[in-house]
């Protein structure tokens, strides 16, 4: 395990006091391409996305060991667990979002809409009403690198929305690659990020009920593109970007940032308290603890 020194910069007083070890682990490396990391507390583990290799990798937070979760995988890219402690799975292979159940066995959630396959979902949130929402940019069948290359069937990347009954609505129509999303504390917000814009962006939106409305642009990107977007317990809103993590007060105000020495894709919280913060970055995936932690649902 290499050790590696955390930087925190500070860009505004508000994150004065947002800081954690001095050092950062990197748990693993030798990947292509990390992404999707989703901590499950009951087991002590997280699983991540080597997406091109196709597989899904898992660290055991008890013993330090990575081993292969899944292989293949249908060339996974983001996770999430959802509230009953599910693997709930974007796959770019196979165009569909699935989840694994307890006994291991997989679901179709949502594959076609009106009857047209998905481009290739990349990242997934669950809301407390049980629904899933993902993006669906193209990057899986762009080229046989992370998927299967193909031409898109519905011709646009959308954003969308799984209802409880299996139900798929389009839920933000006017994206060129939607990616990372989040929603607030209250789930009265949901944050989108739009990689391929120039610059790239978060986009906010007001959420009732099953219908987001707004989406001004939130916040820009001065490292490359936003990727993986969470929010802490304190309503902080997380992105991945080039340079490392940016933090963003719910005003917009970028105030600071964690410097990474890869290009970072994701995040999330986990560990007891939900502290420990996990980071994909290129080749590698990092973990440190943090006096702050993730949202407790």
């Amino acid at each position: 395990m290499d050790m590696v020194k955390a930087h925190f910069e500070v860009l505004d007083e508000r994150f004065a006091r947002v800081n954690g070890d001095e050092w950062m682990q990197r748990i693993h490396t030798g990947c292509r391409w990390t992404e999707g990391p989703a901590y499950f507390p009951a087991g002590r583990y997280l699983v991540f996305s080597d997406i091109p290799n196709d597989r899904v990798l898992r660290w055991d937070e008890t013993t330090g060991a990575v081993g292969v979760f899944r292989e293949p995988a249908g060339f996974h890219n983001g996770h999430t667990v959802d509230r009953q402690g599910r693997l709930v799975s974007c796959e770019q292979g196979g165009r569909r979002v699935t989840r694994t159940e307890h006994d291991g066995t997989t679901t179709v959630l949502a594959d076609t809409y009106q009857g047209k396959r998905f481009n290739s979902p990349n990242d997934v949130v669950e809301s407390s009403d049980g629904a899933i929402w993902f993006t669906d940019p193209s990057y899986g069948i762009d080229s046989d690198y992370e998927g299967h290359q193909a031409e898109s069937e519905i011709g646009a990347c959308h954003v969308y929305r799984v209802d409880p009954d299996g139900s798929v609505r389009i839920v933000a129509d006017d994206f060129s690659r939607p990616n990372g999303l989040a929603f607030s504390l209250d789930e009265s917000l949901l944050y989108i990020a739009d990689t391929r814009q120039k610059p790239s962006h978060i986009r906010v939106f007001s959420v009732d009920g099953s219908v987001l409305s707004g989406g001004e642009v939130f916040a820009t990107c001065d490292a490359g593109g936003f990727d993986g977007v969470r929010v802490d317990a304190a309503g902080r809103v997380w992105a991945a970007a080039h340079d490392g993590l940016h933090c963003f007060a719910p005003d917009g105000t970028r105030i600071g940032k964690l410097r990474v020495p890869e290009v970072c894709s994701n995040l999330t919280f986990g560990g007891p308290r939900r502290n420990d913060l996990f980071i994909t970055a290129s080749s590698s995936v990092y973990t440190l603890r943090v006096n702050f932690s993730g949202p407790r649902f």
